[in-house]
């Protein structure tokens, strides 16, 4: 899994807020990009903790790839 990919499930399962859960659905579609995530004061420190904990390797590829398959738009 990309990094992108891996940071958007974490948002998605870090937090209850409905905001951060569409802010990750966006990063994951590429409506959005990290970079402007960390600009928005409201979700900075979900991101950040997303980086450091991808950094330290804690994430279930498995669930990664179940959560993309979720919520990924595919165009045709």
């Amino acid at each position: 899994m990309d990094k992108v990919t891996c940071i958007a499930y974490l948002l998605y399962k870090s937090s209850t807020n409905q905001d951060i859960k569409e802010k990750a659905i966006l990063l994951l579609n590429g409506d959005v990009s990290i970079r402007d995530l960390k600009r928005n004061t409201s979700i900075q420190a979900h991101v950040i903790i997303a980086e450091s904990l991808l950094k330290k390797n804690q994430i279930d590829k498995d669930q990664v790839q179940l959560f993309a398959e979720q919520f990924m738009y595919l165009e045709v």
